[in-house]
């Protein structure tokens, strides 16, 4: 008897049951389509014939049958491709069920971590700058603003008109970091997510956009304003690409999961055939200030990060020579 927390079907990772020798008896699709044979294929094939080293597979067997139930290992490969994975065998009542974890999903969801640690840091550091820096901002201002209406000459004017100036273009990089601020806890409400890419996404000439939405999709559970602000910035860095093509696709995403979360995910995918990204920026777009635009503030991919956290959501990259994509995967959450 299969154990009850183990959904073959739904689960979103490579999942095989093996019998008490370590033969295949099942595999989920996400199995067949990582190992790239069929389940009927499958189906009495031993394990070490799958993955190597050989004797690690026979010692996570003969572990996985002792006391202790079940066991991991990492660094094994698959002998057919060679890519890296991890797996994770466990003890159920006619033999073992096994979970592999393939070496680039594992980074994914490292990746991921890292970049949330970073938003949080960035967040925190915004929260400081709004009470070190815009309270003796505002003081200047003041001060430059009673002296350029007081009687003086014209050099004087002048160099308090520069103050001015040089002040407001302060407070407005300012204003545009603290957006990466944590916000105030705000009412989430129900939110078409069409409706509002339609809204932002208009008409630009000598640009072909296209919309591939699923018209079945609920509501997702967001605040409209930081929302539409993640997609603006996300159409914008598009445009600033030079894209001649750009296409907005929603669906539902089965083998996505997101942390803390065990519903439905909702999938929204914007790809452009802009200007490559270059290799040494990649791992760091979602950074503040990093961009590959000779114009630009390079906060707002950061923002987008930013805003798919609030939204205990995610947002991730996948490019190659012609196109670029960002992802976005919302929770579909109850009442949405």
């Amino acid at each position: 008897m299969q154990p009850d927390f183990i959904e073959t079907s739904a689960l979103p990772l490579p999942m095989l049951r093996l019998d008490a020798g370590g033969s295949i008896l099942t595999a989920n699709i996400e199995a067949q389509s990582c190992i790239g044979l069929s389940e009927r294929r499958l189906a009495g094939c031993h394990l070490s014939k799958l993955f190597a080293p050989e004797g690690e597979i026979e010692r996570m067997l003969e572990q996985a049958g002792q006391s202790s139930g079940k066991t991991s290992s990492h660094g094994l490969s698959q002998r057919a491709s060679g890519a890296p994975c991890s797996l994770h065998i466990g003890v159920c009542e006619d033999g073992y069920v096994l979970l592999m974890v393939p070496e680039a999903t594992r980074s994914a969801v490292e990746q991921q971590a890292k970049r949330q640690e970073m938003a949080e840091a960035v967040a925190r550091i915004a929260l400081e700058m709004a009470h070190e820096v815009k309270n003796p901002l505002a003081a200047l201002r003041g001060a430059a603003q009673w002296l350029s209406e007081k009687k003086e000459d014209a050099e004087n004017r002048e160099a308090t008109e520069m103050i001015l100036a040089e002040v407001d273009r302060i407070r407005e990089r300012i204003d545009a970091f603290l957006q990466l601020g944590p916000r105030a806890a705000v009412e989430m409400g129900a939110v078409n997510i069409h409706n509002l890419i339609d809204e932002v996404c208009r008409p630009v000439e000598g640009v072909v956009l296209r919309r591939v939405f699923d018209p079945s999709l609920p509501s997702i559970q967001a605040h409209a304003g930081r929302l539409r602000q993640a997609i603006e910035n996300l159409w914008v860095n598009a445009l600033e690409a030079g894209a001649s093509n750009i296409e907005w696709q929603t669906r539902i995403a089965p083998t996505v999961q997101l942390p803390g979360h065990k519903g439905a995910v909702i999938e929204a995918r914007i790809t452009n055939d802009g200007a490559a990204i270059s290799d040494e920026i990649k791992s760091r777009l979602f950074e503040p200030y990093v961009t590959g635009k000779q114009r630009g503030s390079g906060l707002g991919l950061a923002l987008v990060q930013r805003v798919m956290v609030e939204h205990e959501g995610r947002v991730k990259l996948e490019t190659d020579p012609y196109r670029s994509s960002f992802i976005l995967h919302f929770p579909v959450k109850g009442g949405a």
